[in-house]
């Protein structure tokens, strides 16, 4: 009787242990920038109007979220008063191609999201 007793708690504190094991995770952060960040379409109409009377700028190829942008081409910063209104976009800078306003993540020169 006394071994029964002896395995039923060993099992109890075995069954026990496995949830906390099951809710045990592991959290990772990137500062990597995909082209995820979401921009409210009203807000789009805001950083379109205020940033696309910048000069365009000549790419070669194509621009499209996800690509490096050559080191050959000027990011310029966000003003603050657009940064206030759209905050999703602090931190990014920009360009302007084939009138659309391209977002770049300056830290690695990769577009991020191309508001037209």
């Amino acid at each position: 009787m006394r071994h029964a007793f002896v395995a039923g708690v060993a099992a109890l504190g075995l069954l026990a242990s496995v949830p906390a094991v099951a809710q045990t995770s592991v959290t990772t952060t990137t500062t990597e920038t995909t082209g995820s960040i979401t921009i409210a379409p009203e807000k789009r109409t805001v950083i379109k109007q205020r940033l696309s009377t910048a000069k365009p700028v000549q790419v070669k190829e194509k621009v499209t979220v996800g690509m490096t942008v050559p080191s050959d081409v000027e990011l310029m910063t966000v003003p603050d008063t657009i940064v206030t209104d759209v905050p999703a976009i602090r931190g990014y800078r920009y360009f302007v191609w084939n009138d659309d306003v391209v977002l770049v993540d300056p830290s690695t020169r990769r577009v991020v999201q191309i508001v037209d």
